[in-house]
């Protein structure tokens, strides 16, 4: 197939339009390059964007502290950076001859390893080539883009002021454009293979491993929420990880917390059910039933807490 610059060559600032590259590929150089490049490294692309620049505690508070942008985070069993979920990306990069680079997962690199595809295809002269491109392309947007990037984009919108919310609505835009064309893809394996939802017997450790893992839960549980909701329950915590913050709310207040909990889960069963819809198998259903199954087991767990 057409030779792909390695993942050492991808460029992320580099936004002048050059031979043979598309718009939509410059498009999303530009969007990657928000969410690589800090501040203010990242304002060139945000002001070719028409986008409101964002300062180094948005930009921290949304990629580092807020959801940061790992597929492994998302799709993986265990809710957390590397793991099963980072081998089975860079298990891909390997798979088209690329040696995979160490935040293989991280989306600022999945769209840029997008965008040259999308240039390697235009580039092409061969016909046999360019459906082997096109196949390799369409495999990174269904397995390791659109399985989760919606749902994180969402949680991501609702961090911060316009420059994100702008972000990440254009960056949902740009990969739509792309999604929908995508007519018989297979569900991605990440979610045919994701552990079983809770249920109301699910041992209390591992209610909080599932409830900060989105592929067990359906559902995306950011600091600031956590933070938000233990503040209107009157509730003292102090920093910490997600798994303790939610098991120090529920050990103090175990009702509102899960009640907190289930209407968390019934909103972002409604957010996945929104999601611009796509041809093939749209993997928006898979996680509003997710979402929804989980929020049903926390309304059990709440009016059984209340007993």
């Amino acid at each position: 197939m057409t030779q792909i610059p390695s993942a050492k060559t991808l460029p992320s600032k580099d936004l002048t339009p050059g031979e043979g590259r598309s718009a939509q590929g410059e498009l999303l150089r530009a969007l990657a390059s928000v969410v690589l490049e800090p501040p203010p490294l990242c304002h060139a692309a945000l002001e070719a964007l028409g986008l409101a620049a964002l300062t180094g505690a948005e930009h921290t508070a949304a990629f580092v502290l807020g959801a940061a942008p790992y597929a492994a985070i998302y799709l993986g069993g265990e809710g957390k950076l590397g793991g099963e979920g980072l081998d089975r990306v860079a298990g891909y990069w390997r798979a088209i001859g690329l040696v995979a680079p160490p935040e293989a997962d991280h989306l600022g690199l999945l769209l840029l390893l997008y965008a040259e595809l999308l240039d390697a295809e235009a580039e092409t002269l061969s016909e046999a080539t360019l459906h082997r491109l096109v196949h390799v392309r369409e495999t990174l947007l269904n397995e390791h883009l659109w399985s989760w990037v919606p749902g994180y984009l969402t949680a991501v919108g609702r961090l911060g002021g316009p420059g994100l919310s702008d972000w990440s609505r254009m960056t949902l835009s740009a990969l739509h454009r792309e999604a929908r064309t995508i007519e018989q893809a297979p569900l991605a394996l990440a979610l045919r293979s994701a552990p079983e939802p809770i249920s109301v017997e699910t041992e209390r450790d591992e209610l909080l491993d599932a409830l900060v893992t989105p592929v067990r839960s359906g559902i995306i549980l950011t600091h600031a929420e956590l933070g938000e909701a233990a503040a209107t329950a009157a509730l003292g915590l102090r920093a910490g990880e997600k798994r303790y913050l939610l098991a120090a709310m529920i050990d103090q207040d175990p009702a509102t917390t899960l009640s907190f909990l289930a209407e968390h889960a019934t909103s972002w069963s409604r957010v996945h059910e929104m999601q611009p819809a796509i041809g093939g198998t749209d993997p928006k259903q898979w996680w509003a039933e997710r979402a929804g199954e989980t929020a049903k087991v926390l309304a059990r767990l709440h009016t059984r807490s209340q007993r």
